[in-house]
Protein backbone atom coordinates (compact mmCIF):
# COMPACT_ATOMS: atom_id res chain seq x y z
CA UNK A 1 0.00 0.00 0.00
CA UNK A 2 1.67 3.60 -1.01
CA UNK A 3 0.69 5.83 1.48
CA UNK A 4 1.73 9.66 1.85
CA UNK A 5 6.04 10.01 1.64
CA UNK A 6 6.66 6.57 0.03
CA UNK A 7 8.73 6.76 -3.25
CA UNK A 8 6.79 5.39 -6.14
CA UNK A 9 7.32 4.69 -10.04
CA UNK A 10 4.57 5.15 -12.60
CA UNK A 11 4.48 1.53 -14.17
CA UNK A 12 3.95 2.73 -17.95
CA UNK A 13 5.79 5.93 -18.29
CA UNK A 14 8.65 4.97 -15.70
CA UNK A 15 8.12 8.32 -14.13
CA UNK A 16 9.42 8.49 -10.17
CA UNK A 17 8.60 10.29 -7.40
CA UNK A 18 7.47 10.80 -4.09
CA UNK A 19 3.49 9.98 -3.20
CA UNK A 20 2.12 13.89 -1.84
CA UNK A 21 -1.74 12.96 -2.12
CA UNK A 22 -4.45 10.87 -3.02
CA UNK A 23 -7.84 11.81 -5.56
CA UNK A 24 -10.31 9.94 -7.34
CA UNK A 25 -10.98 9.82 -11.06
CA UNK A 26 -14.66 8.85 -12.23
CA UNK A 27 -14.36 5.19 -14.75
CA UNK A 28 -16.98 3.61 -16.05
CA UNK A 29 -19.92 5.46 -13.25
CA UNK A 30 -17.15 4.45 -10.64
CA UNK A 31 -14.62 6.51 -8.30
CA UNK A 32 -11.10 5.00 -8.51
CA UNK A 33 -8.78 6.01 -6.27
CA UNK A 34 -5.74 8.47 -7.86
CA UNK A 35 -2.39 8.93 -6.37
CA UNK A 36 -0.82 12.48 -6.55
CA UNK A 37 2.68 12.12 -7.40
CA UNK A 38 5.83 14.76 -6.92
CA UNK A 39 7.93 14.12 -10.40
CA UNK A 40 11.32 15.10 -10.94
CA UNK A 41 12.73 15.53 -13.71
CA UNK A 42 16.88 16.45 -14.58
CA UNK A 43 18.67 16.93 -17.64
CA UNK A 44 22.11 18.66 -18.01
CA UNK A 45 21.21 21.97 -17.43
CA UNK A 46 18.61 21.97 -14.99
CA UNK A 47 15.75 20.14 -12.55
CA UNK A 48 12.07 20.54 -13.08
CA UNK A 49 9.36 19.01 -10.70
CA UNK A 50 5.58 18.43 -11.84
CA UNK A 51 2.80 16.38 -9.91
CA UNK A 52 1.57 13.73 -11.93
CA UNK A 53 -2.23 11.71 -11.01
CA UNK A 54 -2.90 8.55 -12.17
CA UNK A 55 -4.96 5.32 -11.04
CA UNK A 56 -3.48 4.08 -7.86
CA UNK A 57 -3.15 0.53 -9.84
CA UNK A 58 -0.74 2.34 -12.45
CA UNK A 59 2.01 3.21 -10.00
CA UNK A 60 4.18 0.83 -7.30
CA UNK A 61 6.09 1.25 -4.52
CA UNK A 62 9.91 1.97 -4.78
CA UNK A 63 13.04 2.04 -2.65
CA UNK A 64 14.59 4.28 -4.92
CA UNK A 65 16.80 6.44 -2.01
CA UNK A 66 17.19 9.16 -5.29
CA UNK A 67 13.58 9.67 -5.76
CA UNK A 68 13.25 11.15 -2.25
CA UNK A 69 16.17 13.07 -2.76
CA UNK A 70 15.73 14.69 -5.97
Amino acid sequence: MLTVGDCAIHQKTRESGVVIGYGHELVNNAYQTTLKVLVSNQNDSHQTTSIKEDLYSEWVKTDDKEVSNG
